[in-house]
């Protein structure tokens, strides 16, 4: 039980003001910020009842993801929250190392994350560590270029820098470090929003998350907007 209890999980989450850039010609300022709070609540949701985790760090210094993740439990640090995802995570990693603790990376925007895939990737990492020897699974995103979760043991046991085409560099550090990296397929982890194309996928997908909730009010509202203009 104790080697189940050492991972922690830890999500960046940048400025939300400025949130989702690349949505802003179907979604407003005010939206892109909303959905990305949303999407936080998500992740945090399917990551808090996780009994074989250590905890949640959450790297940001956005006041409202900050009082979020106070009620799911979270711990919040502001190490590293300026310098990007690479710059959040090497900072988190680090804090971990100190801790004794192995690292779990996941973004803020991956609402159809559940609790099953959080114990799936965490219980295929603990088999591929064997006991104290350096793992690293990763689960890509559904263009197979982004990372979209990874897991390190220890924390700092493979060099961790994320972009739009970070998985196959990943693959291929975790191999020069000596360590096999473990892949795993995961659809709910998979889809990151970023894109229009990402949210109309998502809203495919009959959901319950408080993502889809705020979308489909939005759509509700204006449909109602649309019909009172006739």
């Amino acid at each position: 039980m104790q080697a189940r209890r050492k991972i922690r999980a830890v999500v960046p989450i940048k400025d939300t003001a400025n949130a989702k850039q690349r949505l802003a010609g179907v979604l407003s300022g005010a939206e892109r910020q909303q959905l990305a709070l949303a999407m936080l609540e998500d992740v945090l949701a399917a990551l808090a009842p996780d009994d074989e985790l250590a905890g949640i760090l959450v790297v940001t210094t956005d006041p409202v993801a900050t009082a979020i993740a106070a009620r799911y439990g979270a711990d919040v640090s502001p190490d590293g929250a300026g310098d990007g995802h690479t710059g959040a995570v090497t900072a988190a990693a680090r804090k971990l190392a100190d801790e004794g603790f192995d690292l779990l990376v996941l973004p803020g925007d991956i609402p159809l994350v559940e609790a099953a895939d959080i114990r799936q990737l965490v219980r295929t990492h603990l088999m591929a560590a064997g006991g104290n020897a350096p793992a690293f699974t990763i689960v890509p995103a559904r263009d197979r270029r982004g990372s979209n979760a990874v897991l390190c043991s220890p924390p700092q046991a493979v060099p961790l820098r994320f972009g739009e085409n970070s998985f196959f560099p990943h693959l291929a550090v975790a191999r020069a470090r000596g360590i096999e990296p473990a892949v795993v397929e995961l659809a709910h982890i998979a889809l990151d929003i970023d894109t229009p194309d990402d949210l109309a996928l998502f809203l495919t997908e009959g959901t319950s998350t408080h993502a889809r909730a705020l979308l489909t009010r939005w759509q509700s509202q204006r449909r109602d907007t649309s019909r009172a203009s006739i």
